[in-house]
């Protein structure tokens, strides 16, 4: 069985990997350069920063790494709102993108208020 942490771990990588080949399918274009770049950075972020959670040396380290998931997760989230909006991209590939997105922004979410709730034991 996979532990949490692991699921995840996969889960964000894979993502990651999905809005690589996502931007490969884009129309060349100025304004598909500029917010494909932009989702490129905050989704492969979300991947990174969630793989520093899961090696945090502390529970404060731990929360303050998962806010910053939380934050990229949320920017990934809306560079694909754009980029769904200004009708650039294709409205079925994009939809998964957005409904994987939006559940990271949940689950984390979650994680992070169980995290802050937690009694500190030094």
């Amino acid at each position: 069985m996979h532990s949490y942490n692991e699921i995840f771990r996969l889960r964000t990588k894979q993502f990651a990997l999905k809005v690589i080949w996502f931007c490969d399918t884009l129309p060349r274009s100025t304004a598909s350069f500029i917010l494909s770049k932009q989702l490129l950075r905050s989704s492969t972020s979300v991947a990174a920063n969630y793989r520093a959670v899961c090696q945090a040396r502390s529970e404060k380290e731990r929360y303050a790494k998962l806010c910053i998931v939380m934050e990229e997760a949320d920017e990934t989230l809306f560079w694909l709102e754009m980029l769904l909006e200004s009708h650039i991209a294709d409205h079925q590939k994009i939809n998964e993108l957005i409904l994987e997105s939006t559940e990271f922004t949940k689950v984390f979410s979650a994680y992070k208020s169980k995290l802050k709730h937690k009694p500190y034991n030094p």
